[in-house]
């Protein structure tokens, strides 16, 4: 029995609530949207925060953090090649300085799912790649007005409900 109910509310909130009214009562037209900045944690290649941009054209990305080497230079590539946001790639989690990004609106990602795949050995908290705690300290000295994060379906039996817990609890 998890909910899903993965989004955090803010006072920024607010900002989008009187958007969406503004758009509203202007009829739905000639509304210009204010932009909403995306900080991508674990990123892999981008996909998650194209997903993001796909379905609200008003995102930009303001900095990736992907760990893997090769991920990394997929991410330099598709940037190069305007396929995503020109914006700086931290390449460790763990040492990854939230401080300049406060305000950001939006944290995705993808953190790493062998912990908790079924496919692994389901270490959980104890596996070296378990990289949620680190996420927590992001997002809890960010705020951001929405977290989107995607893992595996084993996620759900292990490991989901401290991840939720403590999206409660900031």
């Amino acid at each position: 029995k998890h909910g899903v109910d993965c989004i955090l509310r803010s006072s920024r909130c607010e900002k989008f609530e009187r958007v969406f009214q503004d758009f509203v009562d202007e009829g739905g037209v000639n509304v210009d949207l204010p932009t909403l900045t995306n900080l991508e944690l674990c990123a892999g290649y981008g996909g998650l925060g194209i997903g993001i941009k796909n379905a609200f054209e008003n995102v930009r990305t303001v900095c990736y953090v992907e760990n893997e080497i090769p991920a990394a230079a997929i991410l330099v590539e598709n940037i190069k090649k305007g396929r995503l946001d020109d914006a700086p790639i931290w390449t460790d989690l763990k040492t990854f300085d939230p401080g300049p990004f406060r305000g950001v609106d939006i944290i995705s990602g993808g953190y790493p799912c062998q912990p908790f795949s079924v496919a692994g050995k389901r270490h959980g908290t104890e596996d070296p790649r378990h990289l949620w705690p680190f996420i927590r300290s992001i997002v809890d000295a960010i705020r951001p007005a929405y977290c989107v994060f995607e893992n595996v379906r084993g996620h759900v039996r292990l490991g989901l409900s401290e991840v939720l817990g403590d999206l409660r609890g900031l």
